[in-house]
This record gives C-alpha cells, sequence and structure tokens, in this order.
C-alpha cells in the first residue's frame, strides 16, 4: 500500500510539472505576427520594448513562419495561451521524457505521452530489456527548440518543435560492460515531437503525441 501511495504521489507530481511549465501564463506573452488581411486582431497583454527591433527578433526566434496561423488559431481558442512558456516547458518535457525513456519508467511515461507514443516506447524498452541491455544516457544541453508548425483542427490543439540537442551516449550490457558510446563525446540529435491537447478542457496538460527525425 505505501508504494502505491508513493508512486501515485511521483505521478501527481510530475503532472503538477507539467501543468506549472507547458503553456503557462508568465506576463511575458510573444506576440505573433499578423496577417495584414487579418481584421480582428488578437489581443495580447502589451509588453514594454526596450532596444528598437528587438522584441521581434526574440518573438520569432523561437516559431517559424509555417506554425504562427496555427498559433494564432490557439491563442485565438485559450487567449491566456503564452508561446515563450510553452517553448520553455516543452524543453523541459523533452528532458524529462528522455530520462523517462533511457531508464525504461513507463510510470513516468504515462503522464506524458500519449498511448500510441507509451506503447512504442513501451515495445522498444521491453526489447532493449530482453537483451539485457542498459542506456546509460545524458542530455548534455538543447541547442535549439524551434516550433516548426501548429494547428487547431477539431478542438485539438497540436504543436510540432525541432529540438537540436547534444546527448552523451553509452549503451551497458548486464554486467555492466561498455558496448557502445562515450560519455565524454555528445552527440548531435535532432528531434521532431509534437506535443497535443484538448482546447478548452480543464486538464492543462500537453502530451507528446509524435515523434520523428529532423
Amino acid at each position: 500500500m505505501f508504494y502505491v501511495v508513493l508512486l501515485a504521489m511521483v505521478a501527481g507530481f510530475v503532472a503538477l510539472r507539467l501543468y506549472m511549465v507547458l503553456g503557462k501564463r508568465t506576463g511575458h506573452e510573444q506576440a505573433l505576427p499578423k496577417a495584414a488581411e487579418e481584421r480582428a486582431p488578437i489581443t495580447v497583454l502589451p509588453r514594454p520594448i526596450e532596444g528598437g527591433a528587438e522584441p521581434r527578433e526574440a518573438a520569432n526566434r523561437n516559431i517559424e513562419s509555417k506554425a504562427e496561423a496555427g498559433l494564432r488559431q490557439i491563442v485565438a481558442a485559450e487567449p491566456g495561451f503564452d508561446i515563450g512558456q510553452f517553448v520553455e516547458g516543452a524543453q523541459g518535457a523533452y528532458r524529462m521524457i528522455l530520462e523517462a525513456y533511457w531508464k525504461g519508467d513507463g510510470e513516468a511515461l504515462e503522464w506524458l505521452v500519449e498511448p500510441d507514443v507509451k506503447q512504442a516506447f513501451g515495445e522498444a524498452i521491453a526489447a532493449r530489456a530482453e537483451t539485457g541491455h542498459v542506456l546509460d544516457n545524458r542530455l548534455v544541453s538543447i541547442e535549439r527548440a524551434v516550433i516548426t508548425d501548429a494547428s487547431a483542427e477539431d478542438g485539438v490543439a497540436r504543436i510540432t518543435l525541432r529540438f537540436d540537442a547534444d546527448v552523451a551516449a553509452i549503451t551497458r550490457d548486464a554486467e555492466g560492460n561498455v558496448i557502445a558510446g562515450s560519455m565524454s563525446d555528445a552527440v548531435e540529435t535532432h528531434d521532431v515531437w509534437t506535443f497535443a491537447r484538448t482546447l478548452k478542457s480543464k486538464d492543462p496538460n500537453w502530451k507528446l503525441a509524435d515523434t520523428d527525425e529532423a
């Protein structure tokens, strides 16, 4: 009974962390460029402007043009959505999901990913366990996280990000011997992940819905 309660507390903590970091308003919103043909502008909180063009550069740094229309739809549906905070939270989720996968922690993945992704991860974890291999990986740094696409269709918001990261990867056998990789050399990785959430849902959490390599 103690372990059941402990697991429930851990799962609740993970869910709370995602709530705190994904899509929460911070008061430093990043406004999207408005299309010229749009008559009704999207209302956003004012942001102090310092240093001429710098705010616009910061706003667009993490957003590709293809994603702008979809992000406007999401903001229109939920005016409290904060793009900058979402990118920051997505980086935190990226780290948490990778670490859970590397450790084979299916309980943590339950709260972080959609069922299809959890099944795929679970199959990979099981296959790894059968071989007796253990991943001793470490996320060294996330060099860049960019929103490459976004949509709001049928009441579901989807945001795709490209993560450019450095990972130190080691694979060990059942005896702990290194059979691949090195902790002294980081490998560049380029992942394309899509997070999804039902708009206007009482559940504030975004979950990983799709993964790919850039």
